[in-house]
């Protein structure tokens, strides 16, 4: 075996080995050479190198949300660590476990004019779970500090620092490890046991109840459990696509059934109990409900957060969703309302007016989402792209066996394709991303990653800019607007198919799409299919659609 002569890299090396972090992602550079050293030569890592640090972040998020466990990241001095930060945002807000770990200068040489340097410790600061600034030598000090911080990582899901300054020479190696790291014992979380007796009381004699589901982990929640909310008469359950819950009750297309609503449909939905759980909402029609319509009580349930989302929160009950569920439906009864069946005989009526106008639109980005998620092979997992890719999937029904991914925490499109590949890694046979062209190009040093599966395949919708912009109020059809709002361009991804070794299909109309589609599912290799669409049209589609709901 091969080792770095530097006894704090022999410490992380050996800390990280003896809690299980395997997945090591590397940005190559110099002063982040010990450590390296000592992961690529050792064999119970699994390394990877990513050569644009921001691609390799969201890279290692992917694998972390899919493995569940923290993934390692390691970088150089300098501005190398701050192409973290994106990824470290949306981690911290996802609640994703990462460790970063940052090769630094020595103390001394900060701030003095030396080459690559920056100020490097709590650069994080406000998007971090823990940092740990460690000082040159190996130390029992040192060794507490990484252990904590990978501790905190995986039970707060979320991303921490090591901080880590080496001084030259960096490349000496060792045969044999010269360091024994002091392990220490941490606590586990607090139990928060608590009697829901009194909490199942208001819940049974309350008429409207409403349980909204966010971001949430696929197979989480026992089905019996969902069952028995489907047929509660006092209950809707709202849930959106990232939410992967299905059930043929539950309204799965929130802005369908509430944005046709008047004032008087608006109070007659009021729920006097609001139960939430999962992650971000996508919809700001019902996030715009709920704050204008204020719930009596609002309940979240999440072992570690509770944002007041609603201006309207009561309690947070501290459980995993599912053991919250065990206990607390045991001791409920079913409440006498038409709550539940006014919803299903809306939803019917809704999805009557869906399926007709589908039917009339023109070739636009509204039906090509229709037409590729309608189509997607069912084992499947899919990550979507933000702005207007996961707003059109909230409006179209996704097969329940096919699992649903989106970077919500901050909602930028900066790594949709970096965070696909990485999941891709330790996901199902089939694994897309579908995504916007803007989304898409942003991110295209995605593919510069020698890592991605023949199984990876990228829808691109390309409409010629941001479409987004023409579908949140303020459009105006201006240079200004083309520029600055929409970035208007005529991109397309085929060279960069060919460059980065992609199968490349495209299509720009509505007779050849399905049979692309079909080509493009059946190819064994990894693929990108763009399919271009009008600029102009999208935005009158989807306002019309919402009127001809009524």
């Amino acid at each position: 075996m091969i080792y770095p002569k530097k006894p704090l890299a022999q410490s992380i090396l050996s800390i990280c080995k003896s809690k299980a972090i395997s997945q090591i992602i590397i940005s190559p550079g110099s002063r982040n050479a010990p450590l390296t050293i000592g992961f690529a030569n050792d064999d119970f890592f699994k390394t990877y190198s990513i050569a644009d640090e921001r691609c390799a972040a969201f890279f290692a998020m992917g694998i972390a949300q899919q493995t569940e466990q923290p993934t390692a990241l390691v970088c150089t001095s300098g501005s190398a660590l701050l192409n973290y930060y994106p990824a470290v945002a949306e981690a911290f807000y996802s609640q994703i476990p990462l460790i970063v770990i940052s090769a630094d200068r020595p103390a001394e040489k900060i701030d003095i004019g030396d080459g690559q340097t920056i100020r490097q410790r709590n650069v994080f600061e406000n998007h971090i779970i823990f940092s740990a600034n460690l000082t040159e030598e190996a130390s029992a000090e040192n060794d507490a500090k990484i252990q904590e911080a990978i501790h905190l990582s995986k039970i707060n899901k979320g991303p921490v620092h090591i901080n880590v300054p080496f001084e030259e020479p960096l490349y000496e190696t060792v045969s044999q490890l010269i360091v024994t790291p002091k392990f220490v014992d941490f606590e586990d979380k607090k139990s928060t046991e608590i009697s829901l007796e009194n909490f199942a009381e208001q819940w049974n004699h309350a008429a409207k109840k409403l349980i909204l589901v966010g971001v949430n982990e696929p197979k989480k929640i026992d089905q019996k459990w969902l069952e028995l909310l489907a047929n509660d008469p006092s209950v809707v359950v709202m849930t959106e696509t990232t939410s992967n819950l299905h059930h043929p009750k539950f309204v799965n297309n929130i802005d369908t059934i509430i944005t046709p609503f008047s004032d008087e449909d608006f109070k007659n939905f009021q729920p006097e109990i609001l139960l939430t759980f999962g992650g971000m909402i996508v919809s700001k029609r019902i996030k715009a409900f709920l704050r204008k319509y204020k719930p009596a009580e609002h309940w979240h349930v999440d072992n570690l957060r509770a944002y007041n989302t609603f201006g309207a929160l009561t309690y947070h009950f501290e459980f995993e969703p599912n053991l919250f569920l065990e206990n607390f439906l045991p001791k409920i009864q079913f409440k006498n309302s038409d709550y539940n069946q006014n919803m299903q005989s809306l939803r019917m009526f809704r999805k009557a007016k869906h399926d007709a106008y589908l039917k009339e639109i023109p070739y636009c980005d509204f039906k090509v989402f229709d037409e590729v998620l309608s189509s997607l092979p069912t084992e499947s997992m899919l990550q979507i792209g933000n702005s207007s890719a996961i707003r059109y999937a909230q409006l179209i029904d996704i097969h329940p066996e096919i699992e649903v991914f989106c970077n919500r925490g901050t909602s930028g499109i900066d790594g949709s394709t970096s965070t696909a590949i990485g999941a891709s890694l330790f996901g199902k046979k089939n694994n897309f991303v579908i995504t916007g062209d803007i989304s898409f190009f942003y991110d295209s040093n995605a593919l510069w990653n020698q890592y991605i599966p023949e199984n990876f395949k990228i829808i691109v919708v390309n409409n010629g800019g941001g479409g987004i912009f023409r579908i949140l109020p303020g459009h105006n059809e201006t240079p200004v607007f083309n520029t600055y709002f929409e970035t208007s361009h005529s991109l397309s991804a085929k060279h960069l198919a060919k460059m980065f070794g992609f199968q490349y299909f495209s299509v720009d109309n509505e007779i050849d799409l399905s049979s692309q589609l079909s080509a493009f599912y059946a190819s064994g290799k990894k693929s990108i299919l763009e399919i271009f669409t009008p600029t102009t049209v999208n935005d009158k589609v989807l306002l019309q659609y919402f009127k001809a709901l009524s």
